[in-house]
């Protein structure tokens, strides 16, 4: 039984996620069908696929994970699906893909990217604001039925990519900036602390504040006090020790964060 993962930003209010579900086990009843996140801020191209990357290399291989966060649904912009290492992805051509992608050409993974364009594996009637339903459901589960990724349509070699912001060295350190605000108000760098040679050595400001050293854990300082950790995936967090650091310093995607390395 192939699992598929559904990520969007639809909510669940209006019902487009379970007209989605419904269109899968039409085509799959047997499909195993997960859901990883539907409260992504829409239009939040960027959010989506990092939620996206988090959850999806821990799914069994030959998972198919659909994600649907398109604001350019209806314009000429390409619907894919892509094998990248022993994953499955279909989702619009508009950057999504870029973390999972990011990962599978640096561990020299297989890498396979199609253009939907067979209409066959579509629903019969397409709707221009609603792909999620028309094209990607249906592709998603003929995927899991068994349909080989070739025959979805025509392989492509150059998918949109993000632009994701890279933390750069310094004299004294890195430029970092905040990729992730989480619903707890955690705020996640893009500073790996595999980079930081050494991790009690280091003074962040972010937000007109300085945090000095990487604390294993928030149960390691007081409530209320602001902290920084290492992150579920091994990225450089700044948080508040049950509170919110977005809330309580005003921190928002894509603020500067400079690391100073003493010593």
């Amino acid at each position: 039984m192939t699992t598929l993962t559904i990520t969007t930003d639809f909510g669940n209010l209006n019902g487009f996620v379970g007209t989605m579900k419904g269109v899968i086990w039409g085509i799959a009843p047997d499909a195993n069908i997960a859901d990883i996140s539907h409260e992504i801020p829409a239009q939040d191209i960027r959010t989506g696929a990092i939620a996206l990357w988090r959850a999806s290399a821990f799914f069994p291989a030959g998972s198919v994970h659909i994600a649907v966060i398109d604001p350019g649904v209806g314009t000429k912009r390409r619907a894919i699906a892509a094998k990248l290492g022993n994953q499955y992805y279909v989702l619009p051509d508009n950057g999504l893909i870029t973390p999972m992608l990011e990962d599978a050409e640096a561990a020299g993974q297989e890498v396979r990217i199609v253009h939907l364009d067979n209409a066959e594996y579509w629903l019969p009637r397409v709707y221009t604001t609603f792909h999620g339903r028309d094209v990607f459901a249906p592709v998603g589960a003929h995927l899991a039925a068994g349909v080989p990724l070739e025959a979805l349509g025509t392989p492509i070699s150059d998918p949109v990519r993000l632009p994701l912001p890279k933390p750069l060295p310094t004299e004294e350190g890195f430029e970092a900036s905040i990729l992730v605000v989480d619903v707890f108000g955690n705020c996640t760098t893009n500073l790996r602390v595999s980079d930081v040679p050494d991790l009690e050595q280091i003074t962040i400001f972010t937000a007109g504040q300085e945090i000095h050293g990487v604390l294993p854990s928030y149960g390691h300082a007081k409530v209320g006090e602001l902290v920084a950790v290492t992150d579920s995936e091994g990225f450089i967090e700044i948080a508040v020790v049950n509170g919110s650091a977005a809330k309580t310093y005003g921190i928002k995607l894509d603020d500067p964060v400079r690391i100073q390395i003493r010593g």
